[in-house]
């Protein structure tokens, strides 16, 4: 019973991870992207459509990357290109997400895939309760493996000095030679790139059909859980953790039949996303590790 209750926890936690990195790594270069659920349901009908027509789940993971990724390049276009507004950009992305997505997929509904196959690591699976850890899918794995590598670049490479400097002070990276835009276009996309692999999850490993609007609102707790995490990559994993955990709360409190509304179970993991906001900005930790530059424009001087 707790093996598959924590196993629930850890797969319902995966599309958070997956969006949150790519999230973070976009905030820090000063882009503020609240086109997150958009991403994540182009990801999502791209990964399922790739999926019914390949009839591999691995060519699906790559379509719906790549339509995480273009999607995103669209808002790089505007945000970056065009000087827009980040934040009204990154609400009419998901608007556009969300309505291309729904007309894309409508012919999908009915349809069912083979997800993605779940890798037993030997010996190690049979360990009581943590051996879960062992029995998961590749997405799964790799969403660690991508985490560690997004710590890594940050704060032990170049690019990473380069990204963060960018975040901090646009300016500064220019006088020395570095192309902010360039730079910020580039993160952009791997924050799609991750968003579409983030909902491409969805269909491949949680629910093996498409339903419009199936991400139910994964992408703005993925936007607060990079303010949960102080724009820390490690710390992101265990917010996605707690959070898939309060998730999954509700629903096993829905099908044991609590006697609380089923209204008040369902709102929970928002409500948890908004109480965890408000303490960390009372306490002023929301600030701290926050990219000075974050959601200003910077149009370099000609």
């Amino acid at each position: 019973m707790y093996d598959e209750l924590l196993l629930t926890v850890l797969l319902t936690s995966v599309p958070l991870i997956l969006a949150a990195t790519g999230e973070l790594v976009v905030e820090r270069s000063g882009v503020l992207n609240l086109g997150v659920e958009g991403m994540m349901l182009m990801g999502a009908v791209a990964g399922f459509g790739v999926t019914s027509l390949s009839g591999s789940p691995y060519i699906g993971m790559l379509g719906g990357a790549t339509a995480g990724a273009l999607t995103a390049a669209l808002f790089g276009f505007f945000v970056l290109g065009l000087a827009t507004n980040q934040v009204a950009t990154g609400l009419a992305l998901t608007i556009f997400g969300t309505g291309l997505s729904g007309l894309i997929g409508a012919p999908l509904v009915g349809q069912a895939i083979d997800g993605l196959p779940v890798f037993i690591v030997p010996l190690l699976s049979d360990i009581p309760v943590l051996g879960v850890l062992f029995r998961l899918d590749l997405l799964a794995y790799l969403s660690i493996g991508l985490v560690a590598g997004t710590s890594f670049v940050l704060f032990r490479t170049r690019a990473g000095l380069v990204i963060r400097a960018v975040g901090d002070n646009a300016t500064s990276a220019h006088a020395l030679g570095y192309s902010v835009l360039k730079v910020r276009f580039y993160t952009v996309m791997f924050g799609g790139m991750m968003a579409g692999l983030s909902g491409a999850y969805l269909p491949l490993v949680l629910t093996p059909h498409w339903a419009e609007g199936m991400t139910a609102g994964r992408g703005w707790i993925a936007l607060a859980l990079v303010v949960f995490a102080s724009w820390q990559p490690w710390r992101v994993v265990g917010g996605a953790v707690l959070f898939g955990g309060v998730t999954i709360m509700q629903l096993a409190g829905q099908a044991r039949g609590w006697s609380v509304s089923p209204q008040f179970l369902s709102m929970l993991p928002y409500l948890a996303t908004i109480i965890v906001l408000v303490a960390m900005s009372r306490g002023g930790r929301a600030e701290r590790g926050a990219p000075a530059q974050l959601g200003r424009i910077f149009l370099p001087p000609r």
